[in-house]
């Protein structure tokens, strides 16, 4: 017959890529099942044998680990805030970025409450100096990205601003932060925050920058 039938093989990943489509799969399934995941039902997800899990991570902790350090990455972050259009008012883009990045800190707060019930650390125990150092240079680069991101939304309206737009991206994380860490039974919701940073706690304060008017 001369014809060859069956699955062509998939091409072959590096150990990187591998690394990255394992901690692909295995986020979603963090957040959902938290310290109950297996690693099993991981390699199920990823389409691979659970062997191949450890050819790339030493245990399942240090997969763990990797999977925070995933969701710390601000790159879609990123991405999504700038695809904001600088066409709509200031209040609009901004209502759309805080969207956006309570988004991120929700993935980062699922991620990391899984580890902390797993009762293990995000980072392996007793890290070098070096180590220490690239986890504090990652974590300065999460937030600097995303603030840089909403500098460039608030640049078209630097003559109208009261600082600088990097001053008032670093304003505006901050109070984005501190919201989402807040015990209130009504938080503001993303509206209202904007509403608050734009005009502040006096009422009758002026139309927002951008507005038709």
């Amino acid at each position: 017959m001369g014809e060859t039938t069956g699955r062509r093989r998939a091409p072959a990943m590096d150990p990187d890529q591998r690394r990255a489509m394992i901690v692909s799969a295995a986020l979603p399934l963090v957040v959902e099942y938290g310290p109950l995941v297996t690693t099993a039902k991981i390699a199920r997800a990823a389409g691979i044998g659970e062997g191949t899990i450890f050819r790339v991570f030493t245990d399942k902790e240090a997969l763990l680990a990797a999977c925070m350090d995933e969701a710390l990455r601000p790159d879609d972050t990123v991405a999504h805030l700038e695809g904001i259009s600088l066409d709509q008012p200031l209040g609009a883009r901004l209502t759309e970025a805080a969207e956006v990045l309570r988004g991120h800190m929700n993935r980062i707060g699922d991620v990391a409450g899984a580890l902390a019930s797993l009762g293990k650390a995000t980072r392996p125990p007793g890290p070098g100096a070096k180590d220490m150092e690239e986890r504090q240079r990652q974590r300065e680069a999460g937030l600097a990205a995303p603030r840089a991101a909403l500098a460039a939304l608030l640049e078209p309206d630097r003559e109208v601003l009261r600082l600088a737009p990097e001053r008032l991206a670093e304003i505006f994380q901050l109070m984005l932060m501190s919201a989402g860490r807040s015990p209130s039974p009504e938080p503001l919701d993303d509206a209202e925050l904007v509403d608050l940073f734009l005009h502040g706690a006096l009422a009758g304060q002026s139309a927002e920058p951008g507005a038709e008017g």
